[in-house]
């Protein structure tokens, strides 16, 4: 189970400015459900002075994309678009007392929604440029330019450190040797050296392990353990008049029914994303939660 600050606890349990911000006039939206993390991002900004006065965010992940969105619009609230720009997601981490490794990229995502608002409010065309390298990490649709600009700004020297900023890589590892490369690429520009299985490398120095393969449909043991992580997130939702119900499972994707007050609550993905957090560390794989709403005649399906 990864080690969480304080601060990062209390982003997530009491998040600040959760939701669109009031009479909003920039909005950035970055991620993609598919891939697990969403951030849309919205802040109210001062025509005359271009003074940040209000930041609301709306977020679909983990803990840490929680808390690191939350983390994110208190950091920027008084600045001028100019200042805010100059955040990175190294203070985002910073403001929370750090990040686990495996986690930084939900800074990453942060720093880009704030990008994406601060042109949508200057009337500029944003673009994360994900789509104009060739695609590296199928498992992610993390594409070369983005794995580029990462080692760059945040000066990483290993397989594992972007896979930690990225995702790229923490799938089937399919990847790895053209994440390799990429590195040799930036690091030989400012005469570093990038050498595989060693030191600067990801890589162990032991014969590769296979790649992961997602759980087996029927794994009673993994399955058992989807419905005790449920089964205990259950009381306190109903006592606030929701309840959470398990549809299906279908490999590495869980669905769910949110039920009651849980049903069209601003907070829904937040429900989403802390039970989803909490099942990949409990399986320890990536799993996704997918909310889907339960027909009259419709049973729960274990690995239809």
């Amino acid at each position: 189970m990864w080690d969480y600050s304080e601060k990062v606890k209390e982003h997530f349990y009491n998040p600040k400015n959760a939701g669109a911000a009031e009479n909003a006039n920039a909005t950035g939206e970055v991620g993609s459900l598919s891939c697990g993390d969403a951030l849309r991002l919205t802040l109210k900004v001062d025509p005359d002075t271009e003074i940040i006065l209000d930041a609301g965010f709306q977020t679909f992940g983990c803990g840490s994309a929680i808390a690191s969105s939350s983390a994110l619009t208190e950091i920027i609230k008084g600045m001028t678009l100019d200042q805010a720009l100059q955040v990175s997601n190294q203070d985002i981490a910073d403001f929370l007392d750090g990040l686990p490794p495996e986690k930084m990229h939900c800074s990453v995502m942060g720093r880009e929604a704030l990008q994406a608002a601060v042109a949508d409010y200057r009337g500029e065309v944003w673009s994360d440029d994900h789509e104009e390298g060739a695609l590296v990490c199928k498992c992610f649709a993390i594409d070369e330019v983005m794995i580029e600009d990462t080692i760059r700004a945040n000066s990483l020297t290993t397989v594992e450190e972007v896979t930690n900023y990225t995702k790229a890589g923490g799938g089937c590892s399919a990847c790895h040797e053209g994440i390799e490369n990429i590195l040799s690429r930036v690091m030989a520009e400012s005469g570093k050296e990038f050498v595989a299985g060693g030191v600067g490398s990801a890589v162990p120095a032991k014969a590769p392990e296979a790649p992961v393969e997602a759980a087996p449909k029927t794994d009673i043991k993994r399955i058992s353990t989807i419905m005790r992580v449920l089964e205990a997130v259950r009381p306190r939702l109903q006592a606030d008049g929701g309840d959470c119900e398990l549809m299906d499972i279908d490999g590495n994707t869980i669905y769910v029914n949110l039920t009651g007050a849980c049903m069209g609550c601003q907070m829904a993905s937040m429900t989403l994303g802390g039970i989803q957090q909490q099942l990949i560390e409990e399986l320890g794989e990536f799993v996704r939660l997918v909310q889907v709403e339960k027909k009259a005649d419709q049973l729960v399906g274990i690995g239809g």
